[in-house]
């Protein structure tokens, strides 16, 4: 059992090994999550019509939001873990894991018959064409079925993660990818059954993943003692999670808003625009995969670091976390002033929309320099038991910068996309100012602390 907690350990070696190590498995795993979607369209796209592209693609982003909420909330189970991991506090394990399970079940129970009952609803509030609207709502319907599963290879993913493996949810993720590209190809493809087939094909490989990753922990075990009578509600460790995943939760939520809403003022400006805003956020899309895997590394070596009384540590995962991140953002942002029109040329073979693209990208890419500094600090925040700051600040950017950047841009010049695509790094540096004015106030002390979750003696059991 012991052994078992070195190998979990991310307060102890080198700082940026532990933090490239750590990151990489969840950079994988948001690439073959965008795969997963990615081959959902392409196998729709070539055996099934228009409308049932436009279904998959209004039904994923719809389930893609419930998803987004599920994660945000499972990141307070990863930070609670990992700061109780850096405590050595068993005892504090094994009820923070008791919490989740009774708070995540719940969830379940309610969000299954909810998204069962609205789903005609909610397709129709996103403005769905009514050619795709039946097939929208048996999109949403099937996959509805799979929130159980949904629930519980990323509720296990975030135990993992929070305890220092980021390893093993790869693998759930690799293996719902597989079986979903395969049953595509079966069922959407060969038996021509369309959107259901996709539908079908999702939900199948989210059970397969989370029965291996139930087999896996029963398997493998904890390394803390854990037991039935662990599954309940206890205020001070279920409260905890709430204060860290809820704001993470509310943050993603909104975020997708205003992407829909983003989309929805491109709509407005024609074909030829609606679709380069679509191709580029695309791009924008596989770019930020590497912040964000930063993101939640950042979160759970932190939230150990913490647990440790290793500040110091923390802090400069933090600032290996920003180097790493905004050179890749320059990569990026570098390649969209030179190439632009190759990179959107990748995801369409309109002549307009590729030179329509190119000027959106252009702008909109400034955003992958200052998102990797922000997604940092986000992580740092969260992973320091502070996560309501991210969600203030990125509410305040989406609602104050953002859309209403988006929307004058599209009102006042509508021959190019270009002064549009600041809209989004405008609304980052609007967050760093922030961020910046929130550590100069806390840090006039001389020194940032933790913010407590929970005062407790630590206990080990033997």
């Amino acid at each position: 059992m012991s052994n078992k907690k070195e190998n979990y350990d991310l307060t102890t070696g080198s700082v940026a090994g532990t933090l490239v190590s750590f990151a990489l498995p969840f950079l994988f795993s948001n690439f073959m999550q965008a795969f997963y979607g990615a081959a959902d369209l392409f196998v729709v796209g070539r055996y099934a019509g228009s409308s049932a592209v436009s279904a998959v693609t209004i039904g994923s982003q719809l389930m893609y939001i419930v998803t987004s909420i599920i994660l945000g909330l499972s990141m307070g189970t990863t930070v609670m873990l990992g700061r109780r991991m850096g405590e050595r506090d068993d005892k504090g394990l094994a009820k923070v894991l008791g919490n989740t399970v009774w708070i995540f079940s719940i969830l379940s129970i309610i969000l299954l018959p909810l998204l069962l009952w609205q789903a005609g609803n909610l397709v129709c509030l996103v403005q769905t064409p009514k050619e795709a609207v039946k097939e929208a709502v048996e999109y949403v319907a099937i996959c509805s079925a799979g929130i159980p599963f949904v629930v519980a290879y990323n509720v296990i993913s975030s135990i993992l993660r929070g305890l220092g493996d980021s390893k093993t949810p790869m693998y759930f993720i690799g293996i719902a990818c597989i079986v979903n590209v395969i049953l595509d190809l079966v069922l959407a493809g060969a038996a021509g059954l369309g959107t259901a087939g996709t539908a079908v094909a999702t939900v199948t490989a989210q059970a397969v993943s989370s029965v291996y990753a139930i087999w896996h922990l029963k398997r493998h075990g904890l390394p803390f003692l854990f037991t039935r009578k662990d599954i309940c509600w206890e205020r001070k460790n279920g409260i905890g999670i709430f204060k860290v995943g809820l704001p993470i939760a509310s943050q993603d939520f909104l975020i997708q808003i205003s992407f829909m809403v983003i989309t929805v003022i491109a709509n407005q400006r024609g074909l030829v625009d609606s679709a380069a805003v679509g191709v580029v956020e695309k791009i924008i899309h596989f770019a930020f995969l590497v912040p964000s895997a930063f993101l939640s590394a950042i979160s759970a070596i932190t939230a150990q670091n913490a647990g440790a009384g290793k500040e110091e540590r923390a802090v400069l995962t933090l600032k290996y976390g920003i180097g790493i991140t905004v050179a890749y953002g320059s990569l990026v942002c570098l390649a969209s002033q030179l190439i632009p029109e190759l990179m959107t040329g990748c995801f369409s073979t309109d002549g307009k929309v590729i030179r329509a693209g190119a000027g959106y990208l252009r702008s909109y890419s400034v955003d992958c320099i200052l998102a990797g500094i922000v997604f940092s600090f986000n992580g740092y925040l969260c992973g320091m038991g502070r996560s309501l700051v991210p969600f203030l600040h990125n509410v305040a950017s989406i609602f104050l910068i953002r859309i209403p950047l988006a929307y004058f841009a599209s009102s006042h010049f509508s021959k190019t996309l270009l002064p549009m695509g600041f809209a989004s790094p405008m609304g980052s540096l609007f967050s760093f100012f922030v961020i910046g004015a929130y550590f100069f106030i806390v840090n006039l002390n001389g020194k940032y602390k933790p913010q407590p979750v929970q005062t407790r003696r630590p206990h080990t059991t033997s």
